[in-house]
């Protein structure tokens, strides 16, 4: 959704490249096999297993199966985040309330997953990837599993935070949403750009 500048060589293997950010945003153990990318100051072709602890903070990733903790609440799976980074718990408790504020979820955090709707856990997974205040979300297919009224509402908060500053990458196939929010939109067949353009306008058959 921000703009940014990016090559050619890079835009031409953004799919596997995307893929690379996330699997080291939530393992630390892939890494690049040609060229340079690089997320703020890191560059991912000589990062070091001493720094993926701190370029995880750089990057927030919102998957399309949640992925939260059933045994742990909404308010704990927020803080599981800050925890493995070695945030401070006083920090923890003053921020997760405020985070989970962001997304709507005002009242929910003493709640399971179990216990809340499916849009509401991916607000929670949404809230997790921003606890450690990264530049740069990036939300893989976050509408899939939930239903069209609650696809507007992730979509909304994503636009929302978008304009607080971040850098957010949405990947979906929702045709009708990419026209709704009308931001820029790479359009992608077999890992190359056919598409690039502002405004939605997404008519390419793929």
């Amino acid at each position: 959704m921000k703009r940014t500048n990016i090559s050619n060589n890079v835009i031409r293997r953004l799919p596997r490249y995307l893929r690379k950010l996330e699997d080291l945003a939530a393992k630390g153990e892939e890494r690049i096999s040609s060229g340079k990318l690089t997320v703020g100051e890191y560059d991912l072709s000589e990062l070091s297993n001493v720094r993926v602890p701190y370029y995880r903070r750089e990057l927030g990733v919102v998957f399309q199966d949640f992925r939260l903790f059933p045994k742990k609440t909404v308010f704990e799976n927020v803080a599981f985040a800050m925890e493995v980074v070695g945030t401070p718990k006083s920090l923890i408790a003053r921020r997760v309330p405020a985070i989970l504020n962001t997304v709507n979820l005002n009242g929910k955090q003493d709640s399971f997953p179990n216990e809340i709707s499916g849009g509401e856990q991916q607000r929670v997974a949404l809230a997790r990837a921003l606890a450690n205040n990264p530049k740069v979300i990036i939300a893989d297919e976050p509408t899939g599993n939930i239903d069209p009224k609650m696809s507007l509402e992730i979509m909304s908060l994503l636009v929302k935070i978008n304009k607080l500053g971040k850098t957010v990458i949405v990947v979906t196939h929702e045709k009708d949403l990419v026209d709704y929010y009308k931001q820029r939109v790479v359009m992608l067949d077999n890992g190359l750009i056919v598409e690039d353009r502002v405004g939605g306008m997404f008519n390419a058959q793929v």
